[in-house]
């Protein structure tokens, strides 16, 4: 996050990482890799949200056209979550730019309210969406009604956390 607010010259004052962490009961291994990195996160001032994936069942067809259903976990209400900070934060002053390190359009309402809030307040207030963009990337959008900032390889590799949080043998 400081790294992708250090190429517009804003000074960053707050992080904030929101995820789904699957349940000790369902996958320790994850569980456990996630609990660690979160609390490391935490350690170093970003504010944390977190909430237990839910799990739907998923049947695939098969090439010798037998089924296999297994479940996979999906976060539910994190994106809400975040939607809902920004928007709180827009109301209580809290920023002047929200970055968003996001491509899901669901942001572009989030987008859209927080220019209804800075015509409210009479304040400027700018939303930002953060992506990778490479020549291999798919997806070279980011979030509509936003400030598109793309980020490269060399950027992305430099913000990448290489600290094992695997549980010990």
């Amino acid at each position: 996050a400081d790294a992708v607010c250090r190429t517009r010259g804003w000074t960053l004052s707050q992080a904030r990482f929101y995820t789904g962490i699957p349940d000790p009961t369902d996958n320790p291994f994850w569980h456990h890799f996630w609990s660690a990195k979160l609390s490391v996160m935490g350690r170093q001032g970003v504010v944390v949200f977190s909430r237990s994936l839910r799990y739907r069942n998923q049947t695939v067809r098969l090439p010798d056209r037998s089924e296999v259903t297994f479940a996979v976990g999906e976060e539910k209400g994190v994106d809400i979550r975040m939607a809902l900070d920004v928007i709180r934060m827009a109301h209580r002053g809290e920023y002047d730019v929200a970055v968003i390190l996001s491509q899901d359009q669901d942001f572009s309402e989030v987008a859209e309210e927080i220019r209804v809030i800075a015509q409210e307040r009479s304040r400027w207030i700018k939303v930002a969406s953060a992506y990778p963009l490479s020549p291999t990337t798919r997806n070279r959008r980011s979030i509509n009604r936003t400030d598109w900032l793309p980020i490269n390889r060399v950027m992305y590799d430099g913000c990448l956390d290489r600290r094992d949080y695997r549980p010990p043998r």
